[in-house]
């Protein structure tokens, strides 16, 4: 399968330093707040030009009420996006939903829901249902793991993995976690884990444009996203993985204000039905045991003023951002169809909205991640050039060594065959395997700027160990045994 075409390329070569073009959809606010439709999209519309995003859809919120919601570049607020990780804390709600109705203990042991459920390395019984919603089951965090299709199967293959810690002792992020989480959501309630949201969460909240998936394959949505690359960016289908529970709900800016709204009522809708206990709720935001700044599928924020609770997102080709802040009662959510390997846009917007909000000038920011991949670009360009001189200087090169020994040749080689091997682990090592779900594509995708670089470089290292090889073979070994030998 190639990478990508000669086409792409060029129109990539194109359209570096072309701004995309700014759209934007606003709703009537309905708090009393200093943040208004014009600046909240200015910033957002300017935030996405200068970054280079195809689009980006927001909403804030404030005290259960939306305040405004958008669209910059080619997204709206109504724009349905998965919201990757930000599914987290809408899985932990159905759990603690099934707590509230006294169906599950939160420190119960994660067999008594599910029984076949085992991992190498302890003894199952140790994991709870709590150590799951908060990270600290000790459940490893593999890169690649086979997508079946099948939830019970996916849930299944842990028992032939081992634990990355001991139950309860270390947080350790794992999508593997909510897997488990959502299986036990079907195996308690008894209905399909997509099913049971559409019910309890999704209908009642007014979410009618929020559907969950097993699968990156169980929508066409997830292969509209896009990977950044040198300031533009590459439509690219989504990695086909299983996302239940842990990355599978697609959702709209506009729907995730109810999402955002009902948590800051407590757990109520704005009609007023309540959905899960206040105390159940505030639990979900409090930072749990040997967890680190993790709650129950929500994290406390640190690094950034005001601090904050939410959860960040993304899969391989979308990112999305959820926060609210208590002191001063705002929400946003951040949605956008792409994803970028060096910098997280969809916090920085999130960011600048939170400071709009209560009353800051937001600076979009320099465009740190395409500095780096125009840096990238230099350093390929510099790799051609000198690729070029090598193959240019191939015969010279080895006429000053025909008097080695094979051996001695082929050491002198090696310098150049380190980029070839690493080109090969990246595009070959990270797909192989009959159940594994990536291809040359998603290897690419990776970081565009920089797999181009490694492919480059490793194309350059295979043609002048070609080169030079042939035009030493050409030389003979009777013209090797008396030419003069060169160092060096």
């Amino acid at each position: 399968m190639p990478l990508v075409s000669p086409p792409r390329i060029r129109r990539l070569l194109a359209a570096l330093g072309v701004s995309l073009l700014v759209t934007t959809w606003s709703v009537p606010a309905h708090a009393s707040t200093d943040v208004v439709d014009g600046p909240a999209a200015a910033y957002v519309g300017d935030y996405v030009q200068r970054h280079g995003l195809p689009g980006a859809a927001y909403a804030v919120v404030k005290d259960g009420e939306v305040v405004t919601a958008g669209g910059a570049g080619g997204a709206s607020a109504d724009t349905p996006m998965p919201v990757a990780s930000v599914s987290k804390s809408i899985t932990a709600f159905a759990v603690l939903q099934l707590v509230d109705s006294g169906l599950v203990e939160l420190d119960g042991p994660v067999t008594d829901y599910l029984p076949s459920f085992s991992v190498g390395g302890t003894d199952p019984d140790d994991i709870t249902v709590r150590m799951l919603l908060d990270h600290t089951s000790g459940l490893p965090n593999p890169m690649i793991v086979p997508a079946t299709g099948d939830f019970a199967a996916d849930v299944g293959h842990i028992a032939e993995l081992t634990v990355a810690s001991a139950p309860g002792q270390a947080y350790g992020y794992s999508n593997l976690n909510y897997w488990t989480l959502a299986y036990l959501v079907e195996v308690v309630s008894g209905e399909s884990f997509d099913v049971y949201l559409q019910d309890e969460v999704f209908a009642p909240l007014g979410m009618h444009d929020t559907r969950s998936f097993v699968t990156a394959a169980g929508s066409e949505v997830f292969d509209e996203g896009h990977v950044t690359a040198y300031g533009t960016s590459l439509r690219i289908p989504e990695l086909a993985g299983s996302v239940v529970g842990s990355g599978g709900v697609v959702s709209t800016a506009r729907d995730m204000t109810s999402w955002l709204g009902m948590q800051q009522r407590g757990g109520t809708t704005a009609q007023g039905e309540r959905l899960l206990s206040s105390a159940l709720v505030k639990e979900s935001h409090t930072v749990q045991p040997n967890a680190g700044t993790y709650g129950l599928g929500w994290q406390h924020t640190s690094t950034a003023e005001p601090p904050r609770v939410g959860h960040d997102g993304s899969l391989t080709r979308w990112s999305a951002r959820v926060d609210l802040v208590p002191s001063s009662g705002y929400g946003v959510v951040v949605l956008l169809d792409s994803y970028t390997p060096t910098f997280q846009h969809p916090f920085e917007i999130s960011t600048g909205l939170i400071e709009l909000a209560e009353g800051r000038t937001p600076d979009p920011g320099a465009p740190t991640a395409t500095i780096i991949d125009l840096t990238l670009a230099g350093l390929t360009i510099i790799v051609i050039v000198l690729g070029a001189r090598g193959v240019l200087r191939a015969r010279q090169w080895s006429a000053s060594r025909t008097g080695l020994p094979v051996w001695r040749f082929v050491l002198r080689q090696l310098p150049q065959a380190v980029m070839p091997v690493l080109a090969a682990i990246l595009f070959l090592g990270l797909t192989a395997g009959p159940d594994n779900p990536a291809t040359p594509v998603d290897a690419f995708g990776l970081w565009p700027a920089a797999t181009t670089l490694v492919l480059v470089a490793g194309v350059v290292g295979v043609l002048l160990i070609t080169v030079r090889t042939v035009r030493w073979r050409r030389t003979g070994p009777s013209v090797r045994s008396v030419a003069p030998h060169r160092r060096g």
